[in-house]
């Protein structure tokens, strides 16, 4: 299996991704991807821009455990999982989880599975500047967690 992640500043071409991921195997008959984008408002506030940080080393370690778990549950031919840093704004592109498998229930599964621990697990830090120029870090959701347990045995 080809495992890709990427940690670091640069945006992204989601098309030249998803052509990378249909290159790995031609038995492939799923591609699922998922594009996370930055909004401009979080608990009611207009949110101008959104500062991400990360442990360099840890963090790609712990996307590529979340993928290597994902890959012992459903076979897959590719991943690629890519998370920017830094700072962003409205409509940047902040995440792409992209998975090839044989059938697209597979491929489904395993994207939610990987974008689920990746919102729980990998250790990003995300600060918010608000339209009246507050600066707060923003707190883990309670959703986030209740849709990681799904995939507890």
């Amino acid at each position: 299996m080809s495992v890709i992640v990427r940690v670091g500043e640069a945006d992204f071409d989601v098309g030249a991704e998803c052509r990378a991921l249909a290159s790995h195997s031609r038995q492939s008959g799923a591609i699922v991807q998922f594009v996370g984008l930055m909004r401009d408002s979080n608990q009611g506030d207009d949110v101008l821009t959104m500062e991400l940080e990360h442990y360099p080393g840890m963090t790609e370690r712990c996307i590529t455990e979340i993928v290597n778990r994902a890959q012992q549950r459903w076979p897959l031919f590719a991943v690629t999982v890519i998370h920017r840093v830094g700072v962003l704004q409205p409509q940047d592109q902040i995440v792409f989880v992209g998975v090839s498998a044989a059938h697209r229930q597979d491929a489904f599964q395993s994207c939610e599975f990987i974008m689920d621990y990746l919102k729980t697990e990998a250790p990003f830090w995300k600060k918010e500047c608000t339209l009246n120029g507050e600066q707060r870090w923003v707190d883990a959701r309670q959703t986030d967690q209740q849709a990681r347990k799904r995939w507890q045995d």
